[in-house]
C-alpha cells in the first residue's frame, strides 16, 4: 500500500470514519488537498474494499479499512508519545518523524514500544492509541467548527497534522483548554473564541476549526 493511501485511511479514521460517514470536504480540509484529488483516491480505496462510498452519502471505512487504519495509527501515535515523553520533542515536531518511523515498525517492535511506554491511551495531541487487537476507546468527533456561538467547549484533540500543530502553537490554543465560542465569521471566516482560564481571545482559522475536536456532550453547569 502506498503512503498516500495510508494517509487517507488515517485521516478517515481520525475523522470518525470507523463509526460514521465523513464528507469529501472534511477529508480535503484535513489533508489540505483539492476535493477532486480526494474523489479520485476514494474511488481507488473503494475498489480495494477499504472504504465504502455512495455518491452524496459520505465515506466510511470498511472492517478491513478499520483494521489497516488502526494498525497505522497505533504505530504512529506510539512513536509520537515516545518522542515527546522520552526524547523531549516538541509536539509540533513529532508528526514528520513518526510518519517515517511507523512504516518501519514491526508488530513486535510496536508491542515492545507500547510496553515500554506503559500502554498509553492517548498521544500528545489527544488522539486515541488503538490496542494491538485493534480495539480503541471512543472519542468525540465533533468539530470546533460545529460549536454554536455562546457555547463553552473543551478542546479534546487536534488532527495529526504538522502544519496545524505549528499553527495552533503560534496562535496559543492548548489541548484541554476550556473556551467559549464568541462568533463564527461569515463566508468561511475565522472563529473567535475566548480562553476561560486567562480571558484571552483567539481567532481560529476556518480550516483549523475543522481540524480541532471538542467535547461531544454539553458541559454541565
Amino acid at each position: 500500500m502506498t503512503p498516500m493511501k495510508e494517509d487517507y485511511l488515517k485521516i478517515i479514521f481520525e475523522l470518525g470514519g470507523g463509526y460514521k460517514k465523513v464528507s469529501n470536504k472534511e477529508i480535503s480540509l484535513g489533508l489540505g488537498i483539492a476535493a477532486g484529488s480526494v474523489t479520485e483516491m476514494i474511488t481507488k480505496l473503494t475498489e480495494e474494499g477499504l472504504v465504502s462510498h455512495e455518491p452524496y452519502d459520505g465515506i466510511a471505512l470498511t472492517p478491513e479499512g478499520i483494521k489497516h487504519a488502526a494498525e497505522l495509527v497505533r504505530k504512529h501515535r506510539l512513536w509520537e508519545t515516545f518522542l515527546v515523553d522520552d526524547l523531549h520533542y516538541s509536539m509540533t515536531d513529532v508528526h514528520p518523524e513518526a510518519e517515517i518511523l511507523e512504516h518501519n515498525t514491526s508488530d513486535r517492535l510496536a508491542t515492545a514500544l507500547d510496553a515500554f511506554l506503559n500502554h498509553p491511551k492517548y498521544c500528545p495531541h489527544g488522539g486515541v492509541i488503538p490496542a494491538a487487537n485493534g480495539k480503541f476507546d471512543s472519542v468525540s468527533h465533533r468539530l470546533l467548527a460545529d460549536a454554536e456561538n455562546g457555547e463553552t467547549v473543551v478542546i479534546e484533540r487536534f488532527l495529526d497534522n504538522h502544519e496545524l500543530l505549528t499553527y495552533l502553537n503560534e496562535v496559543g490554543l492548548q489541548l484541554h483548554a476550556k473556551v467559549k465560542v464568541i462568533k463564527h465569521e461569515p463566508f468561511e471566516g475565522p472563529i473567535l473564541v475566548e480562553c476561560l482560564d486567562n480571558d484571552q481571545q483567539l481567532s481560529i482559522s476556518y480550516k483549523a476549526s475543522h481540524n480541532i475536536f471538542v467535547n461531544q456532550e454539553p458541559l454541565q453547569d
